[in-house]
């Protein structure tokens, strides 16, 4: 059986790049289209629609006081490959709309494409033990421990955050934001399973 520990340094860096990047464009194809998604990320979201401040900077922000959660929880490498990975999805939310210019996008296919992007990135991430923070990470723990599916503690958690949306956004950006979110976790919940990759 696959684990975590047979993943190089080298698999595990391609990883971190490869994933992030892919949720750094759902990331991109969300703001175009004005719609959010869920964990941190989510949040992140809410403070920039609502301030205006930098999504890079909140969301890096955000996500400091579970760094020592995970490091407590979930040990020195997942906490230092999940900092890696917050660092480079706020580097990249920065740098990809100066590289990449859209014009328009339906909403519709923004949520559908972004989700399946986020969910697929998350996932890659996942695989080799880091996550994105937040959320993701106490999802991460409550799988390892419990075996409970991180994709439906993920879906439960973002529902909430969408919603919470509802003070700033529009209802219809909202539910399409609901359907990029169940996109995404639908990713996570059929193909990543309790026990996989973490050694149950």
């Amino acid at each position: 059986m696959t684990t975590a520990s047979d993943h190089s340094l080298f698999e595990d860096l391609q990883a971190l790049v490869s994933g992030t990047l892919l949720f750094a464009f759902a990331i991109v194809l969300f703001r175009q289209a004005g719609l959010l998604t869920g964990g941190t990320a989510g949040l992140a979201f809410l403070g920039h629609y609502a301030s205006g401040i930098s999504f890079g900077l909140l969301y890096f922000l955000i996500n400091i006081p579970f760094y020592i959660f995970g490091l407590l929880a979930l040990g020195k490498a997942f906490t230092l490959k999940t900092f890696a990975a917050v660092a480079l999805l706020s580097l990249y939310s920065e740098v990809l709309p100066r590289w990449i210019h859209i014009e328009s996008i339906h909403p519709v296919f923004a949520a559908i494409i972004g989700g399946l992007l986020a969910g697929a990135g998350l996932l890659m991430l996942v695989r080799h033990r880091a996550s994105l923070g937040g959320l993701g990470v106490m999802a991460i723990y409550l799988q390892k421990k419990r075996g409970w599916s991180a994709g439906t503690l993920q879906m439960i958690a973002d529902g909430f955050i969408v919603c919470a949306a509802l003070a700033i956004v529009e209802p219809t950006r909202v539910a399409l934001s609901i359907l990029g979110a169940l996109v995404l976790n639908m990713v996570l919940a059929i193909n990543h399973r309790p026990g996989r990759y973490f050694g149950q």
